[in-house]
């Protein structure tokens, strides 16, 4: 914090959590259903530091999906936290002797901490008795509908599959743990729950949903991937035509592809972009190196933004990869030079990506060889390098993902949207 004095502190210290995970003590911990508490509902990775198996209590009474720091020694503003359980994190939350849930750093308490409530949609079931929480989970503090309508990917195999990336293995350990969880989620059981939220959330929180899910080399269901994924934009936009902020996470498809989650009322594509660095991308990527390839990759997406409009294409990236031994960038100025370079290349096309914090899930390659992640100072520079180049490009911070600003920001996979001005519409 005093070396970064321009990030704010609450950035710093999502940041660290995010990279290195936290432990929670039983007090922290909650029922999977009908507890006070909204549970963490595994929505497409792991996000964890160890295997369900490796958690102890924390696979049966599950954490929360996302925390909330306030107060503490730094006197913090509201930051919203996704959840990544490490039991070895030298974060911990747990109740103190008065009663308050806080987090402490080695011993030390530095915030006080709030749960999610669970909210009241969680508390009903579709007809065939499954949850909203399955089918249909809420992130980001309620603002965002996360639906992995499509739980493996068919980029399969150590040639194939993402090196950071545990999308079937954590199918796989919740299968294997005797969980609810739904390799393909069917189209009427989407609008259900969907239509469940619409009619017990009456504050209206949710703002947005998100359709993704694994790649699709071949077909699902007789479907290629953009008809996969479409005729769920479909079906939601003609259910529920302007409720929520619709968005698709998918590859970069064809131009034609891409017209139609358009047509169908989808507003925002992510076609993610993963790590700019043509050597790591082939590396860490092969899967999509190998179908698509980085260079076509790249004008697919740049097609999108004829298509959307480039406000409304957003590619993620996942930020620390860069750094993963033994083939990544081995200092920090490396590797924010070579993000930089990709970050300047899309928003000078006034294309604003984001990125997600990397999380080192420990059954992938690069989890397994990178245990603690890439270091805190390259997600701090970053943070600043960000900010830099969208200012200096004229952009502000990307539609869909709430409010911008410390104190303000709801997007907790990263501290992208906590460093952005909180002036910025």
């Amino acid at each position: 914090m005093s070396r970064f004095p321009d990030v704010p502190r609450e950035a710093v210290i999502k940041e660290d959590l995010l990279r290195g995970g936290l432990a929670f003590d039983d007090s922290a911990l909650s029922d999977p259903e009908g507890g006070d508490v909204k549970p963490k509902s595994y929505f497409i990775f792991s996000f964890d530091h160890r295997t369900l198996p490796e958690l102890g209590t924390a696979a049966l009474r599950r954490p929360p999906e996302e925390i909330v720091l306030t107060g503490g020694p730094y006197d913090l503003r509201r930051t919203v936290v996704s959840v990544r359980t490490n039991p070895d994190s030298p974060y911990r939350v747990g109740t103190d002797d008065d009663g308050r849930m806080r987090l402490h750093l080695d011993g030390r308490p530095i915030a006080d901490v709030g749960l999610p409530p669970m909210p009241n949609y969680y508390r009903h079931t579709l007809a065939n008795g499954k949850s909203v929480m399955e089918v249909a989970p809420t992130i980001q503090w309620g603002y965002l509908i996360y639906l992995t309508v499509f739980r493996v990917c068919q980029y399969f195999g150590a040639k194939e599959e993402c090196q950071y990336c545990d999308i079937n293995h954590n199918w796989r350990q919740h299968k294997a743990a005797g969980r609810p969880y739904t390799g393909v989620k069917p189209v009427d059981e989407i609008l259900e729950a969907l239509a469940i939220i619409d009619k017990h959330d009456v504050e209206k929180t949710s703002t947005a949903y998100t359709l993704t899910g694994g790649s699709v080399t071949s077909h699902v269901g007789g479907k290629t991937e953009a008809d996969f994924y479409g005729q769920y934009a479909q079906a939601i936009e003609e259910r529920f035509p302007g409720r929520w902020i619709g968005k698709v996470v998918a590859q970069a498809l064809p131009r034609a592809d891409v017209q139609r989650f358009k047509d169908y009322g989808i507003q925002i594509y992510h076609p993610n972009y993963e790590v700019w660095d043509k050597r790591l991308f082939e590396l860490y990527c092969p899967g999509k190196e190998r179908y698509v390839g980085r260079e076509e990759w790249h004008r697919r997406i740049l097609d999108s933004a004829e298509v959307f409009g480039p406000r409304n294409v957003i590619p993620n990236f996942v930020a620390g990869v860069e750094m993963a031994a033994p083939d990544g960038f081995t200092t920090v100025d490396a590797a924010i030079d070579s993000t930089a370079e990709g970050l300047q290349y899309f928003m000078s096309r006034g294309i604003t990506p984001r990125f997600t914090t990397w999380c080192p899930e420990p059954t992938t390659p690069l989890g397994k060889a990178n245990p603690q992640g890439a270091p805190l100072e390259y997600h701090v520079r970053l943070l600043q390098t960000y900010r830099a180049i969208m200012e200096a490009n004229g952009l502000t911070s990307p539609p869909g993902y709430g409010p911008p600003g410390p104190g303000r920001a709801v997007f907790s996979v990263s501290s992208f949207m906590d460093s952005l001005p909180a002036t910025t519409p």
